[in-house]
């Protein structure tokens, strides 16, 4: 005879537990939460405080503006076509030309931007259109 309330289970609950592959319960809660070490990993935005004129847009400022960027990885988000490229990349069955660049896995970038507003050295408030990242996801 087996273990308490045992019987209680109807025949149908066992043979469902049984059918399920090993490990099924599991692997949906390891896909809710991270593992520690892939927080960072993952695609996500990060924030950098810059002076205007470091952003390379020829604007003379002073200020310091609040530049938000995509970083992380997104080997999570890989596709089969992902894959498949990947694995012809490496049989050398797909060659790239000298000029370019053939990616095999999906890249974190802005999916929406924000706009930063800042006054220039003459005290005028300039705008600078779509230039920090306001949502991140693994796009390709």
């Amino acid at each position: 005879m087996g273990g308490p309330g045992e019987a209680e289970l109807p025949d149908d609950l066992l043979l469902r537990a049984e059918r399920s592959p090993p490990g099924a319960g599991k692997a949906k809660k390891a896909a809710r939460k991270p593992a520690r070490g892939a927080r960072g990993r993952n695609c996500h935005i990060r924030n950098l405080m810059v002076k205007v004129r470091d952003l390379g847009l020829g604007f003379n400022s002073d200020e310091i503006v609040l530049f938000k960027y995509c970083s992380g990885s997104c080997h999570r988000a890989r596709s089969n076509y992902d894959l498949t490229l990947g694995t012809l990349l490496r049989q050398q069955l797909i060659a790239p030309g000298p000029q370019e660049r053939v990616l095999s896995h999906p890249c974190c970038r802005p999916t929406r931007y924000e706009a930063v507003s800042f006054m220039d050295v003459q005290n005028t408030w300039q705008t600078v259109e779509k230039l920090s990242a306001a949502e991140c996801s693994c796009i390709g």
